[in-house]
């Protein structure tokens, strides 16, 4: 079982019941009893619908951090999500050298410490929805494109070295779920229309 990975029975808890809601949201969606709802992985870890003739083109992804969970639903179109509780002890220079390409180094580097939390969160969540959204997780190599990261800068898929195109193909926009988190989501081919719900209050 996937939630025996978590070392503390609070993140096995958490992740549960992200996955619970997740097929709550599905059968809402698709007008199935969510434990009939059959789920599969693809080989680096992004969950789909295993019948595709009754998917209806709904495509999906799922990210949780600290106590939230963020759910992106599109239809006929992959997207990605990722939600970060921004903890500012994380952001070090060995983690932006190891994770972020040279390009977003440089622009690192050149924010105001006061705004270094918020950019490197900006860039994290960002590059994570989408390899997320391209269903490589990290097999796809960090160096091998670049976002923007700056503060008040949008969200976008700057450069590729994969595929030139690939920044025409992908839209990223930055979500705001509660004080204290970075989150983004990654939609091919953009969208003319994002609605947000909350689980518990609605729209």
């Amino acid at each position: 079982m996937r939630a025996d990975r978590f070392r503390f029975e609070s993140d096995r808890r958490r992740f549960c019941v992200a996955r619970a809601s997740l097929r709550l949201i599905l059968g809402r969606y698709l007008k199935a009893k969510p434990g009939r709802i059959q789920l599969d992985v693809g080989d680096y870890g992004k969950p789909f619908l295993v019948d595709r003739k009754t998917s209806q083109g709904i495509r999906f992804n799922l990210s949780h951090s600290h106590r939230l969970a963020l759910i992106a639903i599109g239809r006929d179109r992959e997207v990605g999500v990722d939600i970060e509780f921004m903890r500012p002890n994380f952001v070090t220079d060995e983690v932006v050298k190891h994770f972020f390409s040279r390009a977003e180094v440089e622009a690192f580097a050149a924010v105001a410490p006061a705004f270094k939390a918020q950019s490197f969160f900006n860039c994290w969540t960002r590059k994570e929805a989408y390899i997320k959204a391209r269903g490589e997780g990290l097999s796809c190599s960090l160096e091998e494109f670049d976002v923007s990261l700056a503060p008040g800068a949008p969200a976008a898929l700057l450069d590729s070295r994969l595929d030139p195109k690939e920044t025409s193909r992908w839209r990223l926009q930055d979500l705001f779920p509660a004080p204290g988190y970075a989150a983004t989501v990654a939609v091919e081919g953009g969208f003319s229309r994002l609605a947000l719900w909350d689980f518990d209050q609605g729209p």
